[in-house]
């Protein structure tokens, strides 16, 4: 509606300004065959309106305007504007792509004006005037061109942007949901550890209170020190969210996750082979989590069991191993088995969970060095 609008206004000012430009014309050509007359202007009419339909149907509309040109110049009107409505819309053609249209009309107009100033006599500017009008018909389509590829250039510029925009868009997304998910596996690995120890502990001192007080009170300090411990996770876990300098989970902390175990009534070993270097703080982070969880479900599924840590350090990876001789693998795969899976698997490391042959349940995880990006 709004081009509508404003192709109507166009069609007004072209015919004011073909009028205006004829009348002018008629006071410096001189004495003329035949005097500009209602039928010319009808035709001028004619041809002027034809540019409302210009860009819903340009090619009926520049015929028309065509054609009302080619009657007009034949009868022997005066004036050269009244191509101006064809070439406006050789013009559009030419814009919307349609490009042999564009030359078609533009080939039939100049052939068949340049015929009707050949024929008449009395015209002694007829071969000036026919380039002039070659001239300005080529430019249109050439200008057409060069409007269509701007605007389609301009297009996919826009389209790039808004893909642009829209990839953001995905990519935040995507981060929000990974980093939720990484919150909800570091609570989950260091909540469970501790609220594992405090169970174990309680129904240890509720068993001991009365016939044994001093072992009762060490359950109690076990279960103070795993309060504590998870009240230390939970900072860390938020100190790093908050991207605080403070220190996060690392096998540095793993002898005091042993202590831990121990205290809960695990017998662990720990053992570390090779020369311990510096780790990436995602492979260290991860490492100590599995470590973390691994000791987790010995303590809820084998009870009082032996457990061997080992960390094995290799210039291009390092290897953790939690075994343990009791009954682990009884109690099938869990959110626990999938979470250290999905911490190795993320840094490019690989995950194994399962009884080994001499009995028990192993857990091992090769984490490379290099974590990719």
């Amino acid at each position: 509606m709004h081009s509508r609008r404003m192709d109507a206004l166009i069609a007004v000012a072209a015919l004011m300004a073909i009028t205006a430009g004829t009348y002018a014309n008629l006071s410096w050509t001189g004495p003329l065959e035949r005097p500009l007359d209602p039928v010319g202007l009808t035709l001028i009419t004619i041809s002027s309106l034809s540019l409302v339909f210009r860009r819903s149907a340009p090619l009926p509309a520049g015929l028309v305007a065509a054609a009302c040109g080619i009657v007009y110049y034949a009868i022997g009107y005066p004036g050269v504007f009244a191509t101006a409505p064809a070439l406006a819309s050789v013009y559009t053609l030419a814009v919307l792509g349609r490009r042999k249209a564009a030359i078609g009309l533009s080939v039939m107009l100049a052939v068949t004006v340049y015929g009707i100033m050949a024929l008449s006599a009395s015209d002694p500017v007829a071969g000036s005037w026919m380039a002039l009008l070659s001239g300005w018909l080529v430019a249109m389509v050439v200008i057409g061109e060069v409007t269509r590829n701007g605007r389609a250039y301009l297009r996919a510029m826009e389209q790039r942007a808004e893909e642009a925009e829209r990839t953001r868009e995905e990519a935040a997304l995507r981060r929000a949901g990974e980093e939720r998910l990484w919150i909800a596996q570091e609570l989950h690995d260091s909540l469970t550890h501790s609220i594992s120890v405090v169970n174990v502990q309680v129904a240890v001192a509720m068993e001991l209170f009365e016939r044994d007080p001093a072992r009762a009170r060490a359950a109690l300090s076990a279960i103070k020190e795993s309060g504590h411990e998870a009240m230390n996770e939970l900072r860390a876990t938020l100190g790093v969210l908050r991207q605080s300098d403070q220190e996060g989970a690392g096998l540095s902390r793993l002898p005091s996750l042993v202590s831990r175990a121990e205290g809960a009534g695990l017998r662990v070993a720990h053992q570390v082979s090779g020369t311990p270097y510096a780790l990436p703080p995602e492979v260290d982070r991860a490492a100590y989590r599995i470590a973390q969880e691994a000791l987790t479900n010995v303590l809820r599924h084998a009870g009082a069991a032996a457990v061997t840590v080992t960390v094995a350090y290799d210039p291009a990876k390092v290897v953790l191993l939690v075994e343990n001789d009791g009954e682990a693998g009884t109690a099938g795969p869990g959110m626990g088995l999938i979470g250290m899976r999905e911490r190795a698997v993320a840094i490019g490391g690989s995950l194994t969970a399962g009884p080994h042959d001499s009995g028990g349940f192993a857990v091992r995880a090769e984490l490379p060095v290099q974590v990719p990006a």
